[in-house]
């Protein structure tokens, strides 16, 4: 029996209630800001609010509305990310705006997800003002932040706000346990890999291709320190293939999607749906490239750990013996430099270098402090 959506939002008991109150009662506001620390599950619970608002049982998590939400290929719920190097570009803005004003596709609301609303800058903030005030009746826009003091107030003033409390990686585990049938070393690896989500560690759990991206990078890191230049070329090229497999499935929802839409509204009438599918697998790659980076750093981490004495905080137990080996002569100032090299392999990605040159950069940079790791 498939799980209802709100059973995927774990640790906010206070989120879910109010989320469940709202919309059962019909009264959804028209903008919301969910705050609160990574791994806290504020995406998975917008996805969960609009299958309440798209689904006649309120979200039961089986009807095709529900799994279309939750698989994100439904064509009225847009999750948007920042284009631009630094933030939301006015341009993308514009084209929500304009979207907004038209009717929904085939339900009865659109929904809007806004991740890292705090990467509003003045300009893209003040064109979104009116909208984010005063949306048709028939919109629901909910914006994604850390912190509510990093959102310029402007915004933040205009929305509900809802906040999310951190969750103990021990609870998210026991959760994930239950939930997938894995052992413990299985959702503790899984929930490395996507940041501590559980919805998004047991989808990832159910895929054997993003489990096989995860295996090539553990592979990668096992045998860095004795590749050579061409070696760590070929690496990146293999990891960033085994990323792109787990898209295949998307590009099968959406060749049937664009099909009946096709039939139904005419060829002409389907650039805004090709344009939205383009969005969806660099979205989608992204996030692929995402778990591989948090993979590696959950390793680092993990060599860290052994190297301490505290080899029981270790969550890549399947990778226990090449971690072992570094963990016997890393230093604390090594295992920094690496951690260093993965974040900045994010940064170079948010900066729109492209995630090919970035993961090439990274595993060079762990290539060198795996030589010597003193």
């Amino acid at each position: 029996m498939p799980r209802c959506a709100w059973d995927d939002i774990v640790g906010q008991p206070r989120v879910t209630s109010f989320l469940r109150t709202v919309a059962e009662a019909g009264r959804v506001g028209h903008a919301y800001l969910f705050v609160g620390p990574p791994g806290g599950g504020k995406k998975t619970a917008a996805l969960a609010l609009a299958c309440a608002l798209f689904c006649g049982d309120n979200g039961c998590g089986g009807c095709p509305a529900c799994s279309r939400i939750r698989r994100r290929v439904h064509p009225d719920v847009r999750i948007i990310t920042p284009e631009g190097t630094a933030g939301y570009l006015k341009d993308q803005i514009d084209d929500v705006i304009h979207d907004v004003q038209l009717a929904p596709i085939e339900g009865p609301y659109k929904v809007y997800i806004f991740e890292s609303a705090d990467l509003f800058n003045d300009k893209a903030a003040n064109a979104f003002l009116k909208t984010l005030e005063e949306p048709p009746a028939d919109v629901v826009i909910i914006l994604l932040a850390h912190t509510y003091e990093r959102v310029i107030p402007t915004i933040a003033s205009r929305c509900q706000v809802v906040r999310f409390r951190r969750i103990p990686p021990s609870e998210a585990t026991a959760v994930l346990v239950a939930q997938s049938g894995a052992d413990p070393a299985e959702a503790a690896a899984a929930l490395a890999a996507v940041g501590g989500v559980v919805a998004r560690a047991r989808d990832f759990l159910a895929s054997p291709s993003r489990r096989a991206a995860r295996d090539v990078i553990l592979r990668s890191l096992k045998d860095l320190s004795s590749m050579d230049e061409y070696d760590v070329l070929v690496a990146a090229k293999e990891l960033l293939t085994a990323v792109k497999a787990p898209l295949d499935e998307v590009k099968q929802v959406q060749a049937a999607e664009l099909a009946a839409r096709t039939e139904f509204m005419g060829k002409g009438s389907t650039r805004s749906i090709e344009e939205r599918h383009k969005r969806e697998l660099t979205a989608r790659e992204r996030e692929g490239v995402a778990e591989v980076l948090n993979v590696a750093e959950s390793w680092l981490r993990d060599c860290l750990t052994l190297s301490q004495g505290v080899g029981d905080l270790a969550v890549n137990i399947d990778a226990l013996d090449a971690m072992e080996e570094v963990g016997a002569v890393i230093t604390p100032g090594a295992a920094a430099s690496a951690l260093g090299a993965v974040n900045e392999a994010r940064r170079r990605i948010s900066y729109n270098v492209t995630p090919q040159l970035a993961v090439e950069a990274m595993l060079f940079d762990l290539r060198e402090v795996l030589r010597c790791p003193r």
